[in-house]
């Protein structure tokens, strides 16, 4: 999957694969410290349908993307990988473009629960949440969606977790 975003200067960077962390802290270096919350990543992202701005925030308090429907979000949603934003980016409800965000928190987050140990073990893919808003700092102009074979696999995974009742952790 290649990447570009506004913060390179209109510059292509090369991503890696899957759920690696392709900046990490320029404060810790990857450590963990107050500026990246202690996750080691420096730059954020969030995958949407939404059409948003620089400066916009991301707050919790909208109904699901995923899961029961008739919901409304207690928290928003990040990631240090873009690959996972993608999926976020894939899997959303809505008829909007997919985009990705780079965005910062405003407040505290935490693993997401949803996807660390009970899908992966430890934190992989760099999931987060967060029940304050997450503000947008820029926009990935230039990415790749998966593969329609594995968007199948993957939808049909879910599919197969939801019939077996096993849905999202708010």
């Amino acid at each position: 999957m290649a990447s570009s975003d506004d913060l390179n200067g209109g510059v292509g960077a090369a991503i890696p694969g899957p759920f690696v962390v392709s900046h990490p802290c320029p404060v810790c270096h990857g450590q963990g410290c107050p500026t990246c919350h202690g996750t080691g990543v420096g730059r954020f992202y969030h995958g949407t349908k939404a059409d948003l701005n620089t400066g916009d925030l991301i707050k919790p308090g909208h109904t699901a993307n995923y899961g029961k429907l008739d919901r409304t979000t207690a928290y928003v949603y990040l990631t240090g990988t873009p690959d996972a934003a993608t999926w976020g980016v894939e899997l959303a409800l809505g008829e909007g473009r997919g985009r990705i965000y780079i965005v910062e928190p405003v407040g505290t987050i935490e693993d997401d629960p949803n996807l660390t140990d009970k899908k992966f073990p430890g934190n992989p893919t760099k999931s987060y949440r967060s029940r304050e808003p997450l503000r947008v700092i820029g926009e990935v102009v230039d990415w790749q969606g998966h593969s329609p074979e594995e968007l199948t696999a993957m939808k049909d995974g879910l599919e197969r977790l939801k019939q077996q009742g096993v849905g999202p952790i708010d």
